[in-house]
């Protein structure tokens, strides 16, 4: 079984030296069949230079240069789109996450799982800043998502190539990822992994990422429960909100007729007569949305990320989707 580690980067020239040994030392120890992808997601300081030269060095080493910062997501999808190995697993490149705990997480993808979670049970981060929006988030990914995991923001997860390769991945997408698996009939487990302070660089994550994430999990539902019926969601609440207009036109009716003397009148038939034509919007939104379900599908074909230069991988190998690049043998 050949394992895929992928490995997005950004301004982390400082940690990739230790990070490689311990890469090279956890691969000997288990005598795992392994190649590295490793992306640049357009750092300022050192680290594609590092990247690439390890990529020389190291045949097990494959690097992928973007021409700007695109992001995690872009990132990971673009390991994912160059990896070649039976079983994918991404890591951050900061440190946090062990290497070490590769092996462990392979022992659950060969009892049967299609992926396999880490969670940061003893998570070495701020409480305010990190820790509690994370345990909120991870309690509302689980509960609409309906996979129970505590930790959806763990990088450290391996997946069988296979669940991956009908996964399109945009925005904060990748975390979403053992949703996605689970829809579509995959296995789900997860483990206790280590997790470990920054001794090095500066996190690239905040507050207001948890807002993105929000955002992407509602495209996640819409998309899991309408996708192929917009007109499903759209129309109930079209409807719901015709329903609620007539309710305050025949409101306004019966005041009228019972000759009530009622001061807002004039602005219950306002609001009925604005909920119908919202709701009546609506309605022609998921008509629309209908009609457009297929150019969606046929579009995913778009790339997320453009790539620079690619080292130790074969252009025969990357996407059809992706333009040309530059390849450094």
């Amino acid at each position: 079984m050949k394992v895929s580690l992928v490995v997005p980067c950004f301004n982390e020239a400082d940690n990739l030296p230790r990070l490689f040994q311990e890469i090279d030392a956890v691969i000997a120890a288990a005598s795992l069949d392994a190649e590295i992808i490793l992306i640049d997601d357009g750092s300022a300081d050192r680290s594609r230079e590092l990247l690439v030269e390890r990529a020389q060095q190291d045949a097990r080493y494959k690097a992928v240069i973007f021409r700007r910062n695109y992001g995690q997501t872009a990132a990971m999808a673009a390991g994912i789109d160059h990896a070649s190995g039976d079983v994918i697993i991404p890591l951050d490149a900061d440190l946090q996450n062990d290497p070490a705990d590769v092996p462990r997480l392979l022992v659950q993808i060969e009892a049967g799982f299609d992926v396999v979670s880490g969670w940061r049970k003893d998570r070495k981060d701020r409480w305010l800043s990190r820790r509690l929006p994370s345990v909120l988030a991870n309690w509302l990914i689980s509960r609409v998502g309906g996979v129970r995991i505590h930790d959806y923001g763990c990088t450290l997860k391996a997946y069988r190539k296979s669940v991956l390769d009908h996964v399109r991945l945009y925005g904060e997408m990748h975390r979403f990822i053992p949703i996605l698996a689970a829809w579509a009939g995959g296995k789900v487990t997860e483990i206790v992994v280590n997790h470990r302070p920054r001794t090095a660089g500066t996190s690239k994550y905040g507050i207001g990422r948890t807002f993105k994430v929000l955002l992407d999990l509602l495209t996640v539902k819409l998309l899991g429960s309408y996708a192929t019926k917009p007109s499903y969601f759209f129309g109930f609440v079209g409807m719901a909100l015709v329903a609620l207009g007539v309710v305050c036109g025949l409101a306004v009716v019966g005041i009228k007729l019972g000759d009530v003397d009622w001061q807002h009148t004039f602005s219950l038939g306002l609001l009925g007569a604005f909920l119908m034509l919202v709701g009546m919007q609506s309605v022609m939104m998921g008509l629309l949305a209908e009609l457009q379900v297929r150019t969606y599908h046929e579009s995913q074909s778009k790339p997320i990320y453009l790539v620079k230069e690619t080292v130790g991988l074969d252009v025969a190998g990357t996407p059809v989707s992706l333009p040309p690049h530059r390849r450094v043998s």
